[in-house]
């Protein structure tokens, strides 16, 4: 399976409206603690919106929600991996991302049979506070041995000046949030993306 090299994560469908139709075509709903219908409408809003633009739609977390929804892609971090019920996932077609942070993590994602792996934090990162340190470019070289032929995406801390390294330690696919969330003006630094990530693009 291959994934897009430029894999953008939000967290509200006004975001995938926004910077979907610029030409992103690999988008993650990272929504948070609200309640099972405005999660229902969120998941409903983007799946239009990226059907529309031949856009992949993963789905983090939710994965029953995923499932009620006719959604094909969820992601899972290692929290979620404990209560997710596999079995139900993939016998609803379903593929899944898995996120890992070390060793361990890498262990688990590995026997449940993923899509795909992510590794992270890359670098320092101003999303979320995070207990491991960030992992560097050599790292993904390593998890990248061990998880191929799995498309391995790189996230955390990431901008387009970091790209070129990051494709070079053989990370697959880069995930971002703040370089373009927080950035002054979000649609043309999504485009930005989308030229400088042309390279690794199939």
């Amino acid at each position: 399976m291959r994934l897009d090299p430029f894999y953008l994560i939000v967290d509200s469908s006004e975001w995938i409206e926004r910077l979907v139709p610029l030409g992103v075509k690999l988008v993650q709903l990272r929504v948070k603690d609200r309640p099972d219908e405005i999660l229902r409408q969120e998941i409903r809003r983007t799946k239009a919106v990226c059907a529309a633009a031949n856009c992949q739609l993963v789905v983090n977390d939710y994965w029953k929600l995923a499932i009620d929804e006719g959604c094909d892609f969820i992601h899972l971090g290692q929290e979620d991996l404990v209560e997710a019920d596999l079995d139900a996932i993939r016998r609803a077609g379903l593929k899944f991302g898995l996120s890992t942070h070390d060793e361990t993590e890498l262990e688990t994602a590995l026997a449940a049979k993923p899509d795909y792996v992510a590794l992270g934090p890359i670098y320092p990162t101003v999303l979320k506070q995070m207990k491991w340190a960030p992992q560097g470019l050599e790292r993904i070289t390593d998890w990248k041995k061990r998880v191929a032929p799995l498309p391995l995406v790189a996230i955390g801390g990431l901008n387009v000046d970091r790209l070129q390294g990051v494709f070079d330690a053989s990370a697959d696919t880069v995930a971002v949030v703040t370089d373009i969330t927080l950035n002054a003006d979000p649609e043309a630094r999504t485009r930005e993306w989308i030229d400088r990530t042309a390279p690794w693009r199939y």
